[in-house]
């Protein structure tokens, strides 16, 4: 009996030297992986930090800024995450195949996303647009401000105050105008008056108001002239270079002194009708 106790005492030993090893190696990975990982993120803030500092002084545009410190952080952490398993003892070639086999089924889950992705990259390094533009985008029509242009989406803020959050795969597969890529912005105005009324003083009075419009940056390219003659009456038009960030209330005060001119000199305009015919006539 006292014979067979020692056989398993003996037998025990070895088995409880190479656990009580194996926890030890254990417990100095975790501790190891714990320092990588402080050690890592801390790293992380301070490569984030150099680079703002970087991008501040070179005038990086803030839409780009933001899209590349975010990708950067993100590669960052994977690596991180890379440096914490091979800690563990995980071999780096397994986790490789791992990721791209992962990849693959991933992928085809969200093909959304990774399209609106590969559109944020285009965005950012093509430049159809950036934070501060007015664009109008054609697939459903949304328009307003850019406000931010993250990894995967693209705000707009519109004149209503309503945030509209549109994918960068759509905005990079779809035509959209940017109106706020030039400093001017061509404003052409057409009003219908009535054969009575005197047509050369309206056209003068058009090229006056928009020759006075503070906000005309081309005063050489503007113009009045007599737009057509037809059944609604004599259309007349005018057209000049208004500066962009001021364009929708130059139009508005345009429009007020036009028409405060028109009734001043009595120039009616001219409405549609319909001729109705009884059965007598």
């Amino acid at each position: 009996m006292n014979i067979g106790i020692k056989n398993l005492l003996f037998d025990f030993q070895p088995l409880a030297t190479k656990l009580q090893e194996g926890l030890v190696s254990l417990g100095a990975r975790i501790v190891i992986s714990l320092i990588t990982l402080i050690i890592g993120i801390v790293i992380i803030h301070w490569v984030k930090k150099l680079l703002k500092k970087a991008m501040n002084k070179w005038n990086v545009e803030i839409g780009t800024f933001g899209f590349i410190i975010s990708l950067i952080t993100a590669l960052l952490y994977v690596v991180l995450a890379f440096l914490i398993a091979a800690s563990f003892g995980v071999d780096a070639a397994s986790i490789v195949a791992l990721l791209g086999s992962a990849g693959v089924t991933i992928g085809l889950a969200i093909q959304g996303s990774l399209s609106n992705l590969a559109g944020g990259i285009l965005i950012i390094f093509l430049k159809p647009f950036k934070v501060g533009d007015y664009i109008i985008e054609d697939n459903k029509g949304n328009e307003g401000t850019v406000t931010n242009i993250s990894l995967f989406y693209t705000t707009l803020q519109t004149i209503d105050e309503k945030t509209v959050i549109l994918p960068n795969g759509t905005l990079a597969n779809t035509s959209l105008t940017n109106v706020t890529y030039t400093p001017k912005r061509l404003l052409e105005l057409k009003f219908h008056i009535t054969y009575d009324a005197d047509w050369k003083q309206a056209i003068e009075i058009l090229n006056e108001v928009l020759l006075a419009e503070e906000s005309n940056c081309d005063p050489q390219s503007t113009e009045s002239y007599l737009s057509d003659l037809n059944a609604e009456g004599v259309c007349v038009g005018g057209r000049c270079f208004l500066k962009n960030s001021d364009f929708r209330y130059a139009k508005q005060r345009i429009l007020s002194e036009i028409k405060e001119r028109f009734d001043a000199k009595g120039i009616e305009f001219a409405y549609p009708y319909v001729k109705i015919f009884h059965g007598n006539e």
